[in-house]
């Protein structure tokens, strides 16, 4: 439980609001730090353009999806737009998309993007490899005007902890809470000197860049492993999951999903890829799943580690106000460490479960879930064609097929020791790996720049007041 003592010209201030939210949130603070600054405040209506004054969501409306890029554009979401990999959003149908309904929640680089129904206030920069993608009506925008304000600099304002605060403090209903464009239209937005404002933008362009570059690369790696796997053969992509298995085949599993076209394909795939050997994943790498255990969290951080969850790890940037206590992590082995790969163990078949992370610095050292596969490649310089080939369409199907359990399917250690994969020769391995531990760093990089720009802002803040 929190609790917060308040004078009450804060309840007089706020419009006679009674809900805690504006008073638990720090937003009171934040704002009235903001008028003791001695440099010139902006309205944030004031420095937007565009669609209804650059401030906007939009409508509610029936969501058709298509298979494929041809037909569909990808549609972000205001969960999936945290995730560091977009690759595998769904397609949302082009004809609607295009529509004059909807043409306008196209995604252009430069805007902040802060989801506003459900979970308030998260924040993205949308980036260059976001450009062809549709938002949902749960995703805000607020587009900048660049002749009066450097893009990146107004969205490290936004996410900076003087930002946030306000823009959660106009959140409103009791069960699903949202905020609307109005909103915001009055937030002040400091104005720190051209000098400041530039070398603050250039941080979070510089971050965009590299995480652009980066999906770029992950996907080349995996365009390039693709090339070595067998064609996936069109009975397997059949929407009709129906199969027929002989009796002597079925010894080992009974369970359908395991038998499907689409299990089949993948494992044929892997099966038939060219110049191979062929190894069992517990050859080259070590697999450990961590069990349950109690989580006993430290009040002091200094006394714990740094904890997450499986949905976490699949952010851009994993933070977390939760310490683990350092004899907990320690007994049950649940820091990871960098140049390891995570795989989440459990899960609904075709959510995240069987999806792939590779550990950065970034990561290295958090306590993660025991619901986290560690793959831990016994040569470290193979660990990234590992990483590329678990993360092909193929590599998440096998990995998931050997999920088990009638309502949460949940990986073994033993049956992923014994998956059989392709091995191609040591250099196509090492020219894969280089890629992937490219963008890796990139990846690393822009959350180092990121963190940095909100720094400086902050920083900037405090020293004017």
């Amino acid at each position: 439980m929190k609790v917060k003592s308040i004078p009450s010209s804060w309840i007089s201030r706020d419009g006679l609001r009674l809900d805690c939210n504006p008073y638990m949130s720090g937003a009171l603070e934040a704002r009235i730090r903001l008028e003791k600054l001695v440099c010139n405040k902006e309205r944030l209506a004031d420095l937007t353009k565009g669609h209804d004054g650059g401030i906007y969501n939009g409508p509610h409306f029936s969501r058709n999806y298509v298979e494929d890029a041809e037909h569909g554009v990808q549609f972000l979401g205001s969960s999936s737009m945290l995730q560091a990999d977009l690759g595998n959003l769904p397609y949302l149908r082009r004809k609607d998309a295009e529509s004059p309904k909807l043409s306008y929640l196209k995604i252009q680089p430069g805007m902040t993007l802060i989801s506003c129904s459900g979970t308030i206030g998260r924040m993205v920069y949308a980036r260059p490899d976001m450009s062809e993608m549709w938002s949902s009506q749960h995703i805000m925008k607020v587009v900048p005007d660049d002749e009066k304000i450097p893009s990146g600099y107004l969205y490290a304002f936004l996410s900076s902890k003087f930002g946030v605060p306000l823009v959660t403090s106009g959140t409103y209903g009791s069960i699903i809470q949202s905020i609307e464009p109005e909103h915001l239209a009055e937030l002040p937005v400091p104005r720190l000197g051209m000098k400041v404002e530039d070398s603050i933008s250039h941080l979070v362009e510089l971050a965009s860049r590299n995480r652009s570059e980066a999906a770029r690369l992950l996907k080349k790696a995996i365009s390039a492993v693709k090339r070595i796997l067998g064609p996936v053969e069109e009975y397997a992509t059949r929407a009709t999951p129906l199969a027929v298995i002989s009796s002597k085949n079925l010894q080992a599993r009974f369970d359908a999903f395991y038998y499907s076209p689409k299990c089949s394909g993948a494992r044929k795939s892997f099966d038939t890829a060219s110049n191979c050997e062929h190894r069992l994943l517990g050859e080259v790498a070590e697999v450990f799943i961590p069990g349950i255990f109690k989580r006993r969290y430290a009040d002091d951080p200094s006394f714990g580690v740094p904890y997450i969850t499986g949905g976490d790890v699949f952010q851009l940037a994993a933070l977390s106000d939760r310490y683990l206590m350092k004899r907990v992590a320690a007994e049950n082995a649940l820091q990871v460490k960098q140049g390891s790969i995570l795989v989440q163990e459990a899960g609904q078949l075709g959510g995240l479960i069987g999806r792939s992370v590779y550990v950065g610095a970034h990561l290295n050292g958090f306590a993660v879930s025991n619901n986290m596969v560690r793959i831990t490649s016994k040569n470290p310089k193979d660990a990234g064609y590992l990483y590329g080939l678990l993360s092909t369409p193929e590599g998440i199907t096998l990995l998931s097929r050997e999920a088990a359990g009638s309502s949460i399917p949940h990986m073994d250690a033993g049956r992923l020791n014994a998956v059989s994969i392709p091995w191609p020769h040591e250099e196509v391995r090492k020219s894969i790996s280089m890629i992937v531990d490219n963008a890796v760093e990139l990846r690393d990089k822009a959350v180092e720049a990121e963190e940095k720009a909100r720094n400086l802002i902050e920083r900037a803040i405090e020293e004017v007041t």
